[in-house]
């Protein structure tokens, strides 16, 4: 913890987070992009990004001012809705004008969408990855300004500066999930609805119903719903107090200090889940990236 934790911490902030800088609210980001001094600055080097899938249209209309557009399909790849390979996650950065040492700033007009490229961000090694808590629709709730048109392109990086990428451990794959339930030592986290969890429905009409055998029930949103993130945000989309979360975690076995790899369908909710969980601190989490979707398509080993 920071000295003087309580009494450096401006409103804008979340006291109850460990990096209370990582989540921002629309005034502190409406401030920023004014050009007024702001508490926590960014790094002179900062970037910001609305993510989105196929919302290029939605974007040129109406976005944050000074904001580009990043859209999730350049992430991830078919048949699975993975990751792309690492190279080409690399490129996808550089090409944008991000290093390790970028500020990188996102929201989404789902947000689940923003926090799917703030972990792999993280997994990359940008160092300073922050997220607008509630999203467009709280910017715009807010009452703050929008800009239209396409956004100007960025100058290109030349390089990324440290290893890419840098934390690994931030994402695991079918065999190190497997491997996990099977040691005993770790916890399947399942960010999904409860219809989808018990199997009474899948969710998506191109994945089979079912869940993971020995995953615990981290909780989503309502029923029928795949972008619904209800049991861990306010009405206006805002982030639960961390104190709420970690609690209906704890109710179903999902502890601090045990290692911990979210999943959903295919990442984007598991996303939301890990970037809280990195905001409140939590050690040894990870993304399980192939989700229930890789599972029930994986034969087991042997």
């Amino acid at each position: 913890m920071l000295s003087g934790f309580a009494d450096n911490i401006a409103t804008d902030f979340r006291p109850d987070l460990v990096r209370w800088r990582q989540l921002v609210t629309p005034a502190w980001l409406a401030g920023l992009v004014a050009g007024a001094e702001v508490e926590a600055p960014p790094a002179a080097d900062w970037r910001l990004f609305e993510a989105g899938c196929g919302a290029a249209v939605l974007f040129e209309q109406a976005h944050v001012p000074g904001a580009s557009y990043f859209d999730t399909a350049c992430i991830e790849q078919l048949p699975l809705w993975n990751k792309v390979a690492d190279q080409a996650l690399l490129a996808l950065l550089l090409a944008r004008g991000v290093r390790h040492n970028t500020t990188v700033i996102l929201y989404g007009r789902n947000n689940l969408a923003a926090a799917r490229l703030a972990h792999l961000l993280l997994y990359a090694g940008v160092a300073d990855v922050r997220l607008l808590d509630g999203g467009f629709a709280r910017w715009q709730a807010g009452g703050h300004a929008c800009a239209r048109g396409p956004a100007p392109t960025a100058a290109a990086a030349s390089d990324f500066g440290i290893a890419f990428p840098a934390h690994p451990e931030y994402l695991i794959g079918t065999p190190q999930a497997r491997a996990m339930l099977a040691r005993g030592d770790g916890v399947l986290a399942s960010i999904r609805t409860r219809a989808e969890f018990t199997g009474q429905a899948s969710g998506y009409h191109y994945i089979a119903a079912g869940d993971i055998p020995g995953a615990r029930w981290g909780r989503a949103g309502e029923d029928g719903d795949v972008n619904s993130m209800s049991a861990y945000h306010e009405a206006d989309g805002s982030m639960k107090p961390a104190a709420e979360i970690a609690a209906q975690w704890a109710e179903h076995g999902i502890l601090p200090g045990t290692p911990t790899a979210f999943y959903c369908g295919t990442g984007w909710r598991a996303s939301m889940a890990f970037f809280y969980a990195w905001l409140m601190g939590w050690p040894a989490i990870s993304v399980y990236d192939g989700g229930w979707f890789e599972w029930s398509q994986t034969p087991p080993a042997g």
